[in-house]
């Protein structure tokens, strides 16, 4: 996500000592519990297996019938509510960021509401006029978590356009924008003349899921992130970008043009990764000093399980693809049963 506007930073240099290369190696798994640990290796596994992620909102509504709601939302809030979501009370979600500012994150708070084309009760005026609603209590909220104490920096939000218009609209204006005979194809170029030109941009990747398409993305990606931050190191304050991606040699690329670019750690280009996964690259860049925003949605199960069903449905490659942090949780919580240091 890359973003234009007028925000100071602070002009503090990159580190003396030049490039660090960061270990992703499940080392800073030291600074969470074992049950924390415990959690997010099963909880991984199981969104790792394609007809869970595939039937999940069926499976949710058989587990309501045969267990009932409250068992049915005990089980879900002790796994993969409790793995991915902050909570749904005000004080849940500030006890949750409290923790994150603990290990040196940020939050990114996520209103998990969207249209959903098939169902006529989340469409329509009534609908969109609710969620703008909803939208600016999450501003009240995170008005609220600046007070909260924590690492310096912005408290950031994650909110989807289509939950404020329909996906027709956002289609047509697409359509418009792009104008008869334009490509849709948007390159590193394209972002450049959009940046020379003074339009605000934001840009997010799909995950392939072939193996050619997916060295096709990396490749990309990687031209992508060299041209944003060359454009971050000549332009400032006036330029900000978010490095969202759970993907190694993407951080490396970053931290190490970062220092040679001279941008400070705590300037312009932060990193974002969802909140319960990606966490050996998270807590290595956090305690490194990096600014690392976790993408923390809240609200009710209701509200936020289809959600999150719906986001492992678009992502079903990047789940599959976590073996090495699930290999690494398995080291880390071997190494607590064993008693090593």
């Amino acid at each position: 996500m890359l973003r234009t506007c007028r925000v100071l930073y602070s002009q503090a240099g990159p580190s003396a000592g030049g490039w660090q290369h960061l270990c992703f190696d499940g080392g800073a798994f030291h600074l969470k519990g074992t049950g924390e640990l415990t959690r997010a290796l099963l909880v991984l596994r199981l969104c790792a297996w394609p007809p869970l992620v595939t039937h999940g909102l069926t499976l949710q509504a058989w587990s309501r019938r045969l267990l009932g709601s409250r068992l049915s939302g005990m089980l879900l809030r002790a796994s993969i509510y409790g793995q991915f979501v902050a909570g749904e009370t005000t004080e849940e979600v500030k006890d949750c960021v409290q923790k994150l500012q603990q290990l040196g994150l940020r939050p990114l708070l996520a209103v998990p509401i969207e249209e959903e084309p098939d169902s006529a009760a989340k469409t329509g005026e009534a609908w969109y006029e609710r969620n703008f609603s909803a939208m600016l209590r999450c501003v009240d909220l995170s008005r609220g978590l600046l007070e909260t104490p924590g690492p310096a920096g912005q408290v950031l939000m994650q909110l989807k356009v289509t939950a404020l218009t329909s996906t027709w609209l956002c289609k047509e204006l697409t359509s418009w924008v792009r104008g008869q005979g334009t490509s849709l194809e948007l390159s590193p170029e394209k972002l450049a003349e959009a940046m020379d030109s003074g339009q605000c941009v934001f840009v997010g990747f799909n995950y392939a899921k072939q193996q050619t398409q997916h060295a096709a993305y990396l490749f990309s990606y990687s031209r992508c992130l060299e041209l944003m931050l060359t454009q971050v190191s000549r332009r400032g304050p006036m330029c900000h970008l978010m490095v969202a991606s759970h993907n190694e040699e993407s951080a490396h690329q970053a931290t190490k043009r970062m220092c040679e670019l001279g941008i400070p750690l705590d300037g312009p280009v932060c990193f974002g990764q969802l909140l319960g996964m990606c966490d050996h690259v998270s807590l290595a860049l956090g305690q490194a000093g990096y600014a690392v925003y976790k993408s923390i949605p809240y609200g009710s199960l209701e509200e936020v399980i289809p959600y999150l069903i719906r986001r492992a449905q678009e992502n079903q490659s990047v789940l599959q693809g976590a073996r090495r942090e699930q290999e690494l949780l398995r080291k880390e919580l071997r190494r607590r049963l064993l008693g090593r240091a």
